[in-house]
Parts: structure tokens; sequence; C-alpha cells
């Protein structure tokens, strides 16, 4: 993670803080620690993810199901279940100021303003009792005090800016009388509506089409290019990401375990399970060939391995890797790797 000296200032204007964030940093997490108190025992979701992102960059957070991904954004956003998540440990800094100490009403005001987020089911996302333009004016109604007509022509606007054909006549429309891709538009219109500073989009195109998907990519990417707006994006799907992303972080069993540049990452990665999973992407110059998998499932988030949590599965394991847990260290310029041998695997 890349430390700065920051001088963040705030603005207030009426109920809403305008916060100004120094050398471009936005978003700063450290040290973070999720656990899920159960009935069977703690479940440590997130292990010590540290990372930050910059106006104008995007982040892409990688993983298998059940790494990590989502509950990082959750934590972000401060929508976690408390009970039964806790978060024994870390920073979540946003221009500076600490989000996990800040009272609630504050970080409230700075959910939708500030930070947002695209959640990954459109469908349950969205109230189904309500016509689409009634909840994107609500962001307008709620945090700009602006009343019914003039919120609601706001939502007109929001949803011609991501593409809804016959926007004026549709803004009264219900979720379920949306296909899946413009119920995902919806959710984008309703994401940016404040001009977020930080957008978190989390498994944006999942059950879309692969056609729906590059115009979902690329309504962000243009969106956030517009605004200058930070992105992270959540995603198991290295493809998705190829084209859209400044930098990945990689995650397993509630860590990061390498970091790169697009290029580097995908040209040369520098963690056995990244390369497990660049692998596992079908190519059309492998047809007939074996997909191939990584070996093994997740670990039970309770009962995680001694050592590197990926050993169980991992094709280059020895002795020491069963016992001594890998630090994220910089293997090269600007690249990160938690695994002993990432030299090795770099030139695999």
């Amino acid at each position: 993670m890349t430390t700065q000296d920051t001088t963040p200032s705030t603005k207030t204007s009426g109920s809403h803080v305008t916060y100004t964030p120094a050398d471009g940093l936005l978003l700063e997490v450290e040290d973070l620690f999720v656990e899920f108190h159960t009935r069977d025992g703690v479940a440590t979701a997130i292990n010590g993810v540290s990372f930050d992102l910059y106006q104008g960059e995007s982040l892409a957070i990688l993983g298998e199901s059940g790494s990590g991904k989502s509950v990082t954004a959750q934590a972000v956003m401060g929508i976690l279940d408390m009970p039964p998540a806790v978060i024994p440990n870390g920073h979540i800094r946003y221009c500076g100021h600490d989000l996990l100490s800040m009272p609630d009403e504050q970080r409230r005001l700075t959910r939708g303003p500030e930070i947002s987020m695209i959640f990954q089911d459109a469908l349950s996302s969205l109230n189904p009792v309500f016509p689409v333009g009634w909840q994107i004016a609500e962001m307008f109604r709620t945090h700009r005090g602006m009343n019914k007509s003039d919120a609601l022509e706001q939502a007109v606007r929001l949803m011609e800016r991501v593409s809804i054909p016959a926007a004026r006549e549709r803004v009264k429309a219900y979720p379920h009388q949306f296909s899946g891709g413009m119920r995902q538009r919806i959710m984008i219109a309703m994401a940016i509506a404040l001009d977020p500073a930080v957008l978190i989009a989390d498994e944006p195109t999942t059950a879309l089409d692969v056609t729906v998907q590059a115009q979902i990519m690329a309504l962000l990417q243009e969106l956030q290019e517009e605004r200058q707006m930070g992105l992270i994006l959540i995603t198991h799907d290295l493809g998705v990401v190829a084209d859209v992303a400044d930098r990945i972080a990689v995650m397993y069993a509630g860590r990061l375990v390498e970091t790169a540049t697009v290029l580097d990452l995908y040209g040369s990665p520098a963690h056995p399970y990244t390369r497990g999973l660049l692998e596992s992407i079908p190519r059309l110059d492998q047809k007939g060939q074996t997909l191939a998998a990584i070996g093994g499932l997740p670990p039970n988030l309770m009962r995680i391995p001694p050592g590197c949590p990926f050993n169980p599965r991992c094709r280059m394991a020895q002795d020491v890797c069963r016992t001594d847990r890998p630090e994220l260290r910089e293997v090269r310029p600007g690249r990160f790797s938690a695994c002993h041998f990432a030299e090795e695997v770099i030139h695999a």
C-alpha cells in the first residue's frame, strides 16, 4: 500500500460535507479485519487487507466466491450487519478521515454523495413496488432536499445519461418491466446520481450476456473518465477487467495475495493462485483441450490452514508454505506478492 502525507479538508454545505483529497488520494484501507461471530465460531472474512485508491484510478479486486471481495466493499460502505460482523482492527480513510470512527449520521451523509455502490443483483436491489424514477429521485429528495418534480426531472436526466431508451416515458415504469441490462443501468444511474468521488461496482455484470457485459463495462469506464471517479471493480471474471482496470488486487481467504498493474499481472503473475485463475480462462486457441482448473476448495474461514492459506491447493507448495505465512511484499517495483516463491512464479 502506498502511504502519503495527506492534508485533507472538508467543506460543509447545508447537511452535505464535501471532502477534498490531498495528492489525489481518495480511499485508504489499512490493515482491515472483519470477523463474523456465529454459533459455530468466528469466521475471519477479512484478514489484514490494505490498499489505496486515487482520483481517476480503476482498481479491480479479483477472487473466487468467498474470498472476501464483497465484505471488503460492504465494510467501506458501512453497510455490514453488526452484529454478527465485527471490525476488530483497521482503518478506512476517505480523504484522510477515518470512516470507522465517524458518527453514524456523518457516515450516512457520506454514503451516496461521496462513496456509492452498484450492487450485483439489480432485481433484488431495486424495490419492486416503486417506479424506477421514484427510486432514483429519492437520492435527490433525501440528500439535496429537492421537491418531487425537480427530483424526478433529475431522474430522467440520469436515465438518459446511462442510455435508457425513451427515458421520459419509462421513468414511471417498475423494475420488472426492464431487462436485466436495463435494470443494471438504472442501478448505475442511482449510484452516480450525487456525483460520488468513489464508485464501488460489486459484480456489475453478473447474469448478463457477453454483449450486455461489454456495454455495461464500457459505460462504467466512460462515466469514470468523465467524472474522474475512483472506481473499485469487484469481480471473479478476469476477462471483464482487462480493458478497464489500472491495477488489480487478488484476494484469497480474506487476504490480498497479489497486487500489480494489469499488464504485469496478466503478463507474468507473481502468485500461484493468480496463475491458476488466468489459466482457467477459456481461450479460442485451445479448442478441444481440457479446461484448466484450480484443484480443491477454498478454505473454511473458521479453520484457515497454517502457513500460506493457498498451500493445500498449490502445485508449488513446499514445507515452508505449510508453516510460515508469507506477507505481501514488493517483489518488483510496483508489484506485490504474498508468496515465498514469487520470483519463481513470475518466471514459470
